[in-house]
């Protein structure tokens, strides 16, 4: 059997004590109490609204007990069920008592465990006592650890911090050496990245299709705005995972001396291969999030605009109301002030006119003093030097980002600066002619770096920046276009070193 198959049975008791959470709900779903008018009461949805009830009680740090629990009831289902004082409180106490059996007993859950090949049981507690009231015999309670546990299972805000979660847990099994586990641990992680690409999907259209006012706008925006600072986060982490991933690697692959260190260094391996899809996958979620925050959330907000242009409508909004409800002169003048141009005035200034005036002949006008002025060689020189310094902090960063890759496109290179938030660099002119004169001489060759050569002195650069076993630089033009931004779009090109 394979080893990441033998595993499937790993963490079996902790699966089924998060199943068994949920059994108090199915208790109370099962039970078939009606009102006086012989409604069927929702014991199932009620019993999820009293963990809410006593969580929100926690939160706000009152007192609740059965007769509170009974009047929070009374009050919001006085419309669906027909019941008594009484009847609510015996409600009340129904439900309590199948979170908190009278007994004192915790709640138990009995299941097989496969992983130990034995029966096991689970013990739960949900409510616990807290104060009591002698006066008016009345008991408390607060919710426990598993009272907590159920809420935070069944919220959605918990669920988006589940790679994180999976992150840290791989880390642990990556320090511990249990790497098969690691292997499992990446496909959660992979499920976990699919989920994310659905919902960033979901949230794009809901975003086309609802932004119909400037509040709707808002919650989207600080949606978006949450969720790529998340994404960020998780970007980072995966850097900091491939990276301990690489050293125990290397680690490895010296001290591969009996049959057991082959086999980790084979599953080392694997689990870098796997990692690196998976961070690849999240980086274009990145990608995604920037271009909701940039592009759709621009759209939308324009066509919010015009939207809003277009509907209002000048003799209903302004005229109308100006006639038929008479106003002060300051309300008119306020009514009116923001569709009114902007007050233009045309005037001498006094600063201008009393200023000091320059009087003299043709001849003392013909002889205006200048700036000396260089001469175009020199101009011509140091036009070169510039563009040499911006071409060799070009190459730089290509050095940086594709030291591993032999062979990358003009596209990945636009969209790991704009993952690595070097975006700004793409709006510079030097960018672009980089590609344009690098395309132009290529295959551009090292030795001819050592010339005077005005096509390629301004290359001289890449000597020393991607090392002496470089020879040849090639790039090759591809059919599709770039689209960079609103200012610049160029030819795709395929760029690769030849050693």
């Amino acid at each position: 059997m394979d080893d990441q198959l033998k595993g499937i049975t790993s963490g079996y008791h902790e699966r089924m004590h998060r199943i068994g959470l949920f059994e108090p709900l199915f208790k109370l779903k099962s039970k078939s109490g009606k009102d006086r008018d012989g409604v069927p009461i929702d014991y199932y949805g009620l019993g999820m609204l009293t963990l809410l009830f006593f969580f929100e009680h926690m939160l706000m740090r009152k007192k609740a007990g059965v007769r509170e629990l009974a009047r929070y009831l009374a009050d919001l289902t006085s419309n669906e069920i027909s019941l008594d004082a009484k009847g609510y409180e015996s409600l009340a106490r129904s439900i309590i008592e199948t979170f908190r059996p009278p007994g004192g007993k915790r709640a138990a859950h009995l299941f097989y465990n496969w992983e130990t090949r034995r029966t096991e049981e689970s013990l739960y507690s949900y409510l616990k006592a807290a104060k009591h009231d002698l006066e008016s015999y009345s008991q408390y309670y607060v919710l426990d650890e598993h009272g907590l546990e159920l809420i935070f299972a069944t919220k959605e805000f918990f669920s988006e911090f589940q790679l994180s979660i999976n992150q840290l847990l791989l880390r642990k099994q990556l320090e511990k050496g249990e790497f098969a586990g690691a292997l499992r641990q990446i496909e959660e992680m992979r499920m976990n990245v699919e989920q994310l690409q659905e919902r960033m999907r979901k949230v794009k259209q809901e975003i086309q299709r609802n932004i119909i006012s400037d509040e709707a706008y808002q919650r989207y925006e600080q949606t978006i705005q949450d969720v790529h600072q998340r994404l960020q986060r998780e970007n980072e982490e995966f850097e900091e995972l491939l990276a301990f991933v690489h050293e125990t690697r290397d680690r490895l692959s010296y001290e591969k001396t009996d049959r057991r260190d082959q086999r980790a260094y084979e599953l080392i391996l694997r689990i870098d291969g796997e990692l690196g899809e998976v961070h690849y996958q999240h980086s274009l979620l990145l990608k995604k999030s920037i271009e909701l925050n940039t592009t759709v959330l621009k759209a939308a907000r324009e066509s919010l605009y015009f939207v809003a242009v277009n509907s209002f409508n000048f003799d209903q909004e302004i005229v109308a109301r100006l006639i038929a409800t008479p106003l002060p002169v300051q309300a008119a003048r306020v009514l009116v002030e923001p569709v009114l141009a902007l007050e233009q005035y045309q005037g001498w200034s006094p600063l201008t006119v009393f200023a000091p005036q320059h009087i003299g002949g043709d001849e003392s006008t013909n002889e205006a003093a200048q700036f000396l002025s260089i001469s175009s060689e020199e101009q011509k020189r140091i036009d070169q030097k510039i563009q040499r310094q911006n071409f060799t902090r070009i190459m730089e960063i290509i050095n940086q980002l594709f030291q591993d890759a032999g062979t990358f496109t003009l596209r990945q290179m636009v969209e790991q600066l704009q993952a690595t938030g070097q975006a700004q660099l793409l709006n510079h002119r030097s960018f672009y002619d980089f590609w344009l004169l690098l395309h132009q001489n290529s295959p551009l060759e090292i030795a001819k770096f050592k010339n005077n050569d005005e096509q390629v002195f301004t290359f001289a650069g890449a000597q020393q920046v991607f090392g002496k076993n470089v020879k040849r630089i090639i790039v090759e033009e591809l059919p599709e276009t770039v689209s960079v931004n609103e200012r610049y779009e160029i030819q795709n090109f395929i760029f690769q070193l030849g050693r």
